[in-house]
């Protein structure tokens, strides 16, 4: 097939005095950083849906972007998004990629065609892996778009609906078995409830566990090796989202018991109320870091915008939540991310992409820095030395009751010996190590 982008040459990194739009600045993929290639630090991944379908529609109106790609049958442009996909991943350089199901080919007239259409495609992305070396990070089952999931999929109140939910899961999980996945994401999207005046919350719930717990065990029944992933996501689409960020997420994976990581979307974070640093370190914190959704939300608008990351900032302080996880073990940078509507060009999907791996890539360096610098790591240190000897060391081993600490108290008389947080210095701290 004739290349379907052929005006891109392959991106190659040029450094950050070069002019060329298509080239990185930033992002040098064999470049050592904190011991590892940057290639293996990021692992950025393709997301087929934002890249290959997306085509600038919004709730206002029809696409701008045609990405036909040529085609004019829905298995045709099913073929011909396999195509484009593997084409943009080795002109970028990108070695994995993520899907849902729904995103690679088209539905049938029932379960069964659906699943055929599946294993037309599935037969193609495996001959371009095999041919190209990509690998795919993650692959998730699209449980919302469909009218029968206006309800929810494990969540739903109609048990039908929960059986199609699980036979489309077993699809992709075996799917994902087949193409050597490194992760199977839960994306909810309309897991959780309008109003709780025709809710069965406690059902709900538990029905969403049943079927968590029925995918990991089929999945390991049949080699599936890779991790399991719930993605938090506050109120979208559904006003109150059970998995609304990683606290209560982890919460709902401790109380049932499932053996699940995190993948944390930056954007969805910031719809939580949260920034995108806490999000990461909640889950580093409590064991569960596991993959990244990489893009940003407009603050200005109060929906997911899936825009490319462009924040420094952000990208420098997730990098370092991810340096001090000890660096991603099957997840990856996913760049569930979409060229903005006016952007009608194919050639932007480069120019986005270039721009994402760019900021991540001066994200991980500075992130380095300010670890190798030390000085952020060792005013928090000092911070809470306090809990090193003494009275503090005995609560943290657990050693002093509340009538001992009562005595303590009221020897002391009163607490002197507050010191500030000094949350300006460490600002400027980090400015200085960002820009010096």
């Amino acid at each position: 097939m004739a290349e379907i982008f052929p005006n891109i040459p392959k991106i190659q990194y040029e450094g950050p005095q070069s002019d060329n739009p298509l080239a990185f600045k930033f992002y040098n993929p064999d470049e050592e950083i904190a011991g590892r290639k940057m290639k293996d630090h990021l692992r950025f991944s393709m997301a087929w849906w934002h890249t290959l379908c997306a085509n600038g529609t919004d709730m206002f109106g029809v696409g701008t972007v045609d990405k036909s790609f040529g085609s004019n049958s829905p298995m045709d442009l099913a073929k011909a998004k396999v195509e484009a996909g593997f084409e943009i991943m080795d002109k970028t350089g990108i070695e994995f990629f993520a899907f849902h199901d729904r995103d690679i080919a088209p539905e049938g007239e029932n379960l069964a065609e659906t699943n055929k259409n599946l294993d037309v495609i599935v037969d193609l992305i495996e001959e371009k892996m095999k041919e190209t070396g990509k690998k795919l990070l993650w692959d998730t089952a699209n449980m919302f778009g469909n009218p029968r999931y206006m309800h929810g999929a494990g969540t739903s109140p109609n048990a039908d609906a929960f059986a199609y939910a699980a036979a489309q899961a077993k699809k992709a999980i075996e799917i994902g078995t087949r193409l050597g996945a490194e992760g199977y994401t839960f994306w909810g999207g309309r897991e959780g409830y309008e109003t709780l005046l025709n809710t069965n919350m406690g059902l709900e719930l538990d029905n969403m566990a049943r079927l968590l717990r029925m995918e990991i065990e089929y999945g390991r029944s049949i080699g599936f090796t890779g991790n399991f992933y719930i993605e938090p996501k506050p109120k979208e689409p559904t006003k109150h989202q059970y998995d609304f960020d990683s606290a209560t997420v982890i919460g709902f994976l401790r109380k049932y018991g499932l053996d699940m990581k995190l993948n944390i979307e930056a954007n969805h974070g910031t719809l939580a109320g949260h920034t995108f640093q806490h999000e990461l370190r909640v889950a580093r914190t409590e064991g569960f870091f596991g993959s990244v959704d990489a893009n940003i939300g407009d603050m200005l608008l109060g929906w997911d915008t899936d825009e490319f990351p462009y924040n420094v900032y952000d990208t420098t302080l997730a990098m370092y939540e991810v340096l001090k996880a000890g660096g991603f073990e099957k997840g990856g940078l996913n760049f569930d991310s979409k060229t903005r509507r006016p952007s009608c060009g194919l050639d932007d999907i480069f120019h986005a992409h270039i721009m994402g791996m760019d900021t991540f890539a001066l994200g991980l360096r500075l992130a380095d820095k300010l670890i190798k610098d030390g000085r952020i790591d060792k005013f928090v240190e000092e911070r809470y030395s306090s809990y090193n000897s003494g009275i503090g060391k005995k609560i943290v081993d657990g050693t002093v009751t509340l009538q001992e600490l009562e005595e303590y108290a009221l020897k002391m008389g009163d607490v002197k010996t507050n010191t500030s947080g000094r949350q300006e210095y460490l600002e400027a701290v980090m400015n200085q190590v960002m820009f010096s």
